[in-house]
């Protein structure tokens, strides 16, 4: 069975890719050990399974580490100004709406400079694949607080601790309205890699946070919960249909006390676990996921919320053609319609 590509050829007709079709021939410049190394690599193996061909590829970034991410995937892309990188997106998905498009931002660059673009982005449902790296400091300029540096965090530029409260970008998505939310850790590479994949399937905007180390200027900022030896008992991974439970042995669960939920230590059935439901389509349930903050809950990892809704570009193009198809399409008419003159 073949289908048709947005340029028309058959997918059996196209070149099996892999991941080193993806691999470009820039040298990569992060420091050794960071995370985004990680990234980049679930990145590039999970593209080939996407079949699409490399021409309709897209990955813009903004500016920080993480932005540099266009150089290193073969593909087009675009390495934009800071902060700015959704609005370009957004522009591009409308005048080219059969195009595949990745924004690759950070903590500073997509939630500080950039965040109105990211709230307008979301609620418009523009049909874009958006990863953060979220490192919680800023690690291009060398060591800044960051949106989501947590309360108190000593930096360069918080020599006596931040008196700000951290952001969390899953509540920022969700209150703005994404279609798809989810989160994941650069270190789980195979639920990263599954995760970026469930993001480019979505139709609509999709918001992939990455919690990300930066082992210069913040290392070990998510050990507690992330590291190999403790993730089972301090994460919680979220699948849809199945009671929420996690634990070395999934001895443990999570369950709802009207609209706080509560740990169940050694829970021996799943009566009365809360069971995840990512397509309800009020986003009540991913936000009291959200809400639930370690130590004194597991951190939740995977896809808070999947629905279906119209999107920006397609009632954008939808109101172009139905302006052509009444003769409002040429420039000529809209440029002699209404009031005109002739200057003698």
């Amino acid at each position: 069975m073949t289908a048709p590509t947005s340029n028309g050829s058959l997918i059996s007709d196209l070149p099996v890719l892999t991941r080193k079709d993806f691999v470009s021939d820039q040298e990569v410049r992060w420091c050794p050990g960071c995370g985004d190394y990680s990234i980049l690599a679930q990145m590039q193996k999970m593209l080939p399974s996407l079949k699409i061909p490399r021409e309709n590829l897209v990955f813009i970034s903004g500016i920080g580490c993480s932005s540099r991410f266009p150089y290193y995937v073969e593909s087009y892309g675009f390495h934009s100004i800071h902060g700015r990188a959704l609005t370009i997106a957004s522009g591009l998905k409308s005048a080219r709406p059969e195009l595949t498009v990745f924004v690759v931002t950070g903590d500073g660059d997509g939630l500080s400079i950039g965040g109105n673009h990211l709230l307008h982005a979301m609620r418009r449902n523009v049909d874009l694949n958006v990863i953060l790296f979220n490192n919680r400091i800023y690690g291009l300029t060398k060591g800044q607080f960051s949106p989501t540096s947590e309360f108190g965090k000593v930096t360069k530029s918080s020599p006596y601790g931040t008196t700000e409260q951290p952001l969390n970008p899953i509540r920022i998505a969700l209150a703005a309205g994404a279609t798809f939310v989810a989160r994941s850790i650069d270190r789980d590479t195979k639920h990263l890699e599954e995760t970026l994949y469930q993001a480019a399937q979505h139709k609509g905007i999709s918001f992939v946070e990455v919690y990300q180390n930066c082992n210069i200027f913040n290392d070990g900022a998510f050990a507690a919960f992330a590291e190999k030896e403790v993730r089972q008992d301090r994460m919680l991974y979220l699948e849809h249909g199945k009671p929420l439970r996690f634990g070395k042995n999934m001895e443990h669960g999570i369950r709802l006390n009207g609209f706080t939920p509560e740990v169940v230590l050694n829970a021996e059935s799943d009566d009365g676990l809360l069971i995840h439901d990512i397509y309800n389509p009020t986003p009540a349930l991913a936000n009291i996921l959200v809400g639930m903050d370690y130590p004194e809950f597991p951190v939740p990892a995977g896809i808070f919320r999947s629905v279906t809704a119209p999107t920006f570009d397609e009632l954008l193009q939808k109101q172009v053609d139905d302006a052509v198809a009444k003769g409002a399409g040429k420039f000529e008419d809209v440029l002699y319609s209404g009031e005109t003159w002739t200057v003698s």
